[in-house]
């Protein structure tokens, strides 16, 4: 045997000796589940594994009871997207309003200061307001409320003497309202409180 032969023959041992070895260890790692027979198809070439599933009953979720209920919702919540920023600014200011008079026993110095305030109202929501829908103005005097914990009614009763109260009369007349609406965040209106917890999230304001 010539010694090119020789070293091929070798070679084609060593291979077989280190394939038989690679092999086995690949078999002494195999786990339990390893061998199990599935279905399968054969696809363009490639083999696919199947699986038969119980039969389902798929049905439409809206049906015409879930689509009124998601109408109600989206209104409600564009109806507080527009108002809060409104409610937030007025409830602030009446609050201010409130811990100013606090330290205020002199009439003439409570009407004066009511009265600032009910100029810095009118001058920031008289505009805006005239442009809000019936619903709109609904939702707004709730949220205020939520802010005050007081109803637009309670306000006006509280600020007669200095303050406009022809301010929210002519609000509560023009959306065709009550003034006494409550909040009840836990109650009729938690998907209200629901939404108003979105939009503080997602514009920064702070309860």
């Amino acid at each position: 045997m010539s010694r090119a032969s020789t070293y091929k023959t070798l070679l084609l041992l060593f291979l077989i000796v280190f394939l038989s070895s690679k092999n086995g260890q690949v078999f002494a790692q195999r786990g339990i589940n390893d061998t199990i027979l599935t279905a399968a198809v054969i696809y363009q070439g490639d083999t696919i594994e199947t699986k038969t599933f119980q039969d389902l009953l798929i049905r439409s979720w809206y049906n015409q009871a879930n689509m009124k209920a998601i109408a109600k919702w989206t209104r409600l919540r564009n109806a507080i997207y527009v108002t809060y920023p409104y409610a937030k600014r007025a409830g602030k200011v009446m609050n201010d309003l409130n811990a100013q008079l606090v330290n205020v026993s002199d009439q003439s110095a409570r009407k004066k200061c009511i009265k600032s305030k009910e100029k810095e109202l009118k001058k920031e929501f008289t505009d805006p307001l005239t442009n809000l829908s019936v619903y709109q103005g609904k939702v707004l005097m709730k949220l205020i409320n939520r802010e005050t914990g007081n109803n637009c009614y309670e306000i006006i009763k509280e600020y007669r003497g200095g303050f406009d109260a022809r301010f929210y009369q002519t609000i509560a007349f023009f959306f065709g309202s009550s003034l006494k609406q409550p909040y009840d965040k836990n109650g009729d209106d938690i998907e209200m409180e629901k939404i108003v917890k979105e939009v503080e999230r997602m514009y920064g304001f702070k309860s």
